[in-house]
């Protein structure tokens, strides 16, 4: 999926006239693009409109599905990015990794906003050297109630025979292992091999039970009905829903915990458009803009002022999260990770 803001298209008459009007407003509205890597579903059109029209700038918007793609496409030479969205164990690797440009707070006028108690709990990032949080949540379960009423709020759900092949979990390795081993009592940055064998062998257990692991699709899949429980984002979930179907779902973040996340803006390294890049990022936490956002994903908003401004009730409350842990870079260890997830795969 693929977004650029704005028209590239346009006759050549209509290039003219916006050329000259661009003239006449001269540099007081910045002009210029700005080059940015999110999330599939992660900021409402009308806010890149906003900021576009404000600045009087293009904003070319792309997508990823997961950090490992983002990742590997920045690695392998996707460059021109300016701004990028990455989960907090990335923005962790991709600072070792000599990715980032760090952030010059002093050029965020809004940074005030954001909560204190939250920022205090950032440890992938200590003192936001390198990232600015953008939003925090967890991914969690939906499940269609019209065709399933008996359950429990908890990773459980996915032992259900009776549901084998109506179900899907997140295609993430960090994801699925961290419910197993939130699950057992362990901790989702656990390096304890013992406790990862255990974890794999329940993530095995649980994916024989799966439709298909899924990190893409798993919201059209829920929405059109071909699975009735999904692990993911509830976001992704509840935007593809029609209104009328949206009382039938309940989603829940399971009573065990799980992995929990902090997606934060980064500055790349390779950025040509800095001084538009910190407009951007400051615009976002502007409490005005995060209260639309948070409202479009019914997310519950780590930035403070902006609660009071949403309209919509978030599909559940930081305090929901009690009992998650935000995932950290747990450097070379990963490959215990890396082969458990290869086994889960092909023994599910």
């Amino acid at each position: 999926m693929k977004r650029i803001a704005g028209s590239l298209r346009l006759a050549g008459l209509l290039i003219l006239v916006i050329a000259a009007l661009v003239g006449c407003r001269g540099n007081t509205a910045g002009g210029g693009r700005l080059y940015i890597y999110n999330w599939t579903y992660y900021i409402p059109d009308e806010v890149i409109a906003a900021f576009e029209q404000e600045f009087g700038v293009q904003v070319v918007y792309d997508v990823f599905a997961s950090n490992e793609e983002m990742f590997a496409k920045l690695r392998a030479g996707g460059t021109g990015y300016d701004i990028a969205f990455p989960s907090g164990d990335y923005v962790s690797i991709m600072a070792n990794e000599g990715m980032l440009l760090e952030i010059d707070g002093s050029r965020l006028t809004n940074w005030a906003n954001l909560d204190a108690e939250v920022l205090a709990k950032i440890e992938f990032d200590p003192g936001n050297r390198w990232s600015v949080p953008y939003m925090m949540g967890a991914a969690g379960i939906a499940v269609n109630t019209r065709f399933v009423s008996d359950y429990e709020r908890s990773w459980s759900i996915f032992d259900r025979t009776d549901l084998r092949g109506r179900m899907t979990m997140l295609d993430d390795m960090r994801e699925v292992l961290g419910g197993a081993l939130s699950y057992l009592g362990y901790s989702v940055n656990t390096v304890v091999q013992s406790e990862i064998d255990e974890a794999k062998a329940l993530a095995t257990r649980w994916s024989r039970n799966l439709l298909r692991f899924d990190a893409e699709a798993f919201g059209k899949a829920f929405a059109n009905g071909e699975v009735w429980v999904v692990h993911g984002y509830q976001e992704n979930v509840f935007l593809e829903l029609d209104e009328d179907d949206r009382d039938h779902v309940h989603f829940f973040i399971p009573r065990e915990g799980g992995s929990m996340y902090m997606d934060s803006m980064v500055l790349l390294k390779d950025a040509r458009n800095i001084d538009l890049a910190y407009r951007f990022m400051d615009f976002i936490l502007r409490a005005d803009v995060m209260a639309e956002i948070a409202d479009w994903l019914e997310l519950p908003s780590i930035n403070v002022p902006s609660r009071d401004l949403m309209e919509t009730v978030p599909r559940y409350q930081i305090s929901d999260l009690a009992d998650a842990e935000f995932k950290e870079d747990i450097g070379f260890d990963i490959d215990r990770y890396n082969n458990a997830w290869q086994e889960i795969r092909v023994g599910g």
